[in-house]
């Protein structure tokens, strides 16, 4: 998970440079990050599907590898259409990292646990994302946007071969039979808890209005004379490094806070993020404006994932899938939403008009989000 999470942002330091290398538009190259997001959202329901039947680590393991695969080819590619393909192969199997890995934690911790076990989890991939934005942006200014593609890629291959035999010595339950009916029956089954549709559309908005953002970093900082990928890197990694803070505090948090006021602070710190990057700061300014940016997502993001692992008891893989492709959905979506608002109403109006959207979703969650009452024991 760490590998595949490492350049999940990895490409959104150098996208300025990609587009000047291969000749194309800024904005056309940030939608290298819908050409990962789309597919990605697409396939989720078939790999949850996969996972619950045939086997969590052995998916993992797979999808990895092939990701690796891609990113070095990445590296070599002599045609932005020859790099968008690969991005979306990426995107078709990567889904089988995170989203897998989630719903396998819920199989094992139990749900008064289970907020404190997947902050650990985040906790990991945000330690990811926190080297993968900042090393993406050296290694862009140092050795050009093909050495961050090359140097990530060939560290994913080399921890793909090493999982593939870790996880060898690690007992697995026998994979289920197939059974169409019972997909079926166990989708309807997430569906029928109106918890879902809230989860789902929650997690959508995030992803259009906070991680759409992403590709444009370097692109606002050029319009304060900043062009160093580097700073557009560290300022990403900040993001993550809120996230970080939150994997730190949430024992305590969970003890003392209810989730819906920590769904609801989530909600207004994030939104008030934006807000403040729509003003444009210096730099050194902002490293503290996304550290409370990320603060605030990872917030209300996490209090959402607790709920969709109790969507489901038998289905959690389906289930992970269902609001991993909700997500990325939404993050194939953004980039393209900011890039129709910066070109017809600017940077400031479409930004302000994110941060009005991310505060309703954390109201929103924190009024709708309950877990159900335990049901009587029968008799």
């Amino acid at each position: 998970m760490f590998a595949q999470t490492l350049f999940t942002r990895a490409v959104d330091p150098v996208i300025p440079q990609i587009a000047a290398d291969l000749g194309v538009d800024v904005k056309t190259a940030a939608l290298l990050s819908t050409a990962f997001a789309f597919p990605f959202a697409l396939i989720q329901p078939v790999l949850g599907v996969t996972a619950d039947f045939f086997g969590k680590t052995r998916l993992m393991n797979v999808s990895v590898a092939i990701v690796a695969i891609t990113t070095l080819i990445c590296a070599v590619a002599s045609s932005f259409p020859l790099l968008v393909a690969m991005r979306i192969i990426a995107g078709l199997v990567a889904g089988g990292v995170f989203p897998v890995a989630m719903a396998f934690l819920g199989d094992l911790v139990p749900i008064n646990q289970r907020q404190v076990a997947i902050a650990r989890l985040l906790g990991v991939a945000l330690t990811a994302n926190v080297l993968g934005a900042s090393i993406a942006g050296v290694i862009g200014d140092m050795f050009g946007w093909r050495g961050v593609f090359g140097i990530l890629g060939g560290f994913a291959l080399t921890v793909s071969v090493v999982a593939w035999f870790a996880f060898r010595k690690v007992p697995t339950p026998a994979p289920r039979q197939f059974n169409r009916a019972t997909v079926i029956a166990n989708f309807r089954g997430i569906f029928a808890d109106p918890r879902a549709k809230v989860c789902f559309s929650a997690v959508f908005f995030e992803a259009i209005f906070i991680h759409g953002l992403f590709p444009y970093v370097a692109l606002l900082l050029q319009s304060i004379g900043e062009t160093r990928a580097s700073i557009a890197g560290l300022l990403i990694a900040c993001f993550a490094l809120g996230g970080v803070a939150y994997a730190v505090a949430v024992p305590y948090l969970v003890r003392r806070v209810p989730d819906t006021a920590l769904m609801l602070t989530g909600g207004a710190l994030a939104g008030g993020g934006l807000v403040l990057i729509a003003m444009h700061f210096p730099w050194q300014a902002q490293i503290a404006v996304f550290t409370v940016f990320g603060l605030g997502f990872y917030l209300m993001h996490s209090c959402i994932q607790v709920h969709v692992t109790d969507l489901s008891q038998t289905a959690r893989g389906a289930a992970a899938a269902l609001h991993s492709s909700s997500f990325y959905f939404g993050q194939a979506i953004g980039p393209v939403i900011y890039g129709i608002g910066f070109a017809h109403g600017g940077p400031e109006p479409t930004i302000l008009f994110g941060a009005a959207v991310v505060l309703t979703v954390g109201i929103t969650c924190s009024r709708l989000l309950r877990r159900p009452a335990p049901k009587p024991p029968a008799g």
